[in-house]
């Protein structure tokens, strides 16, 4: 088994149909949390890094973790960089074997965020590594990063045509009000300008700010052409309240042999619940023989 490409990933979901899960990573144990209910319910799997992920343990430390766990588990794993936004920054990173990256130029007007991913799929094809980017952008927190409702805004399907034709990226992610963290109130999905992207754009939809959206809408924007949906913030609150929790049963526990599997075993119910969301569970055999 190896770390592949998420571009043999999304076609297969794309053509069935379903959605691969994208989980947000922090350290060994929500790895291994992840994989284990991937290999149980034989789901294909992204795992995802932002920057601020990489400073928290090194790139070497998560690629060698990734490919051994890749090797136990016998799955075809995806480690992708999430939200990164510099070419160099990703340079590095692919040059070291990642084959996925998210170069995120959300931030800056049309023409820029162009000629940044056009820059960053040249340098990325050439060594088989696919490209998401994003196009409109959404409010919320996500890292060390925070956008603000006035900032956010929707993604044209007029102009996602145009920047797919002119950027060659693989994978794009569209704001169609979902938000990164959780929310007040139940988000307004705009579904039909999802289908218009979906009727101009030919190559799978990323659906970013996943964690807390009903699961009958994430289902919809399945329907509608979302290949990739991103969970990162529910993870880690499932975990956080989990381990918080038997720390105020075992006031004096102290050995993160238990308090770290009880916030995994929380972890791996969200896991579970994302993959019969997304459709993905048996579709693991598909993939490898993609892989």
């Amino acid at each position: 088994m190896s770390i592949i490409s998420t571009k043999y990933l999304l076609l297969d979901a794309q053509k069935k149909g379903y959605a691969v899960p994208a989980f947000n990573i922090h350290n060994a144990e929500t790895i291994q949390a992840i994989l284990e209910v991937c290999y149980e319910m034989q789901s294909p799997v992204i795992l995802a890094g932002t920057p601020g992920t990489f400073k928290h343990i090194a790139l070497e430390e998560i690629y060698a973790l990734c490919s051994a766990y890749s090797i136990s588990y016998g799955i075809p794993l995806a480690l992708h960089l999430d939200h990164h936004e510099s070419l160099d920054d990703i340079r590095r990173k692919v040059n070291a074997g990642v084959r996925s990256a998210m170069i995120d130029g959300s931030h800056f007007p049309f023409e820029e965020n162009v000629k940044l991913v056009k820059s960053v799929v040249d340098f990325c094809h050439a060594k088989d590594c696919s490209v998401e980017a994003e196009l409109g952008r959404l409010g919320g927190v996500e890292d060390d990063m925070s956008v603000d409702a006035e900032s956010a805004f929707l993604t044209d399907p007029q102009e996602a045509k145009q920047f797919v034709e002119r950027t060659g990226v693989d994978s794009l992610a569209v704001a169609i009000g979902t938000a990164h963290g959780l929310y007040t109130k139940t988000p307004k999905i705009d579904f039909q300008r999802l289908g218009e992207i979906r009727e101009v754009v030919d190559i799978p939809l990323v659906l970013h700010g996943a964690s807390d959206v009903p699961d009958e809408y994430v289902r919809r924007t399945i329907e509608l052409g979302v290949c990739k949906v991103n969970v990162a913030t529910e993870l880690k609150i499932a975990f956080a309240d989990a381990v918080k929790a038997w720390f105020a049963e075992n006031p004096q526990g102290n050995d993160p042999r238990y308090y770290m599997r009880v916030g995994m075993d929380a972890m791996k119910e969200v896991v579970r619940s994302k993959i019969n969301v997304c459709g993905s569970a048996n579709k693991l055999m598909a993939t490898c023989e993609l892989s």
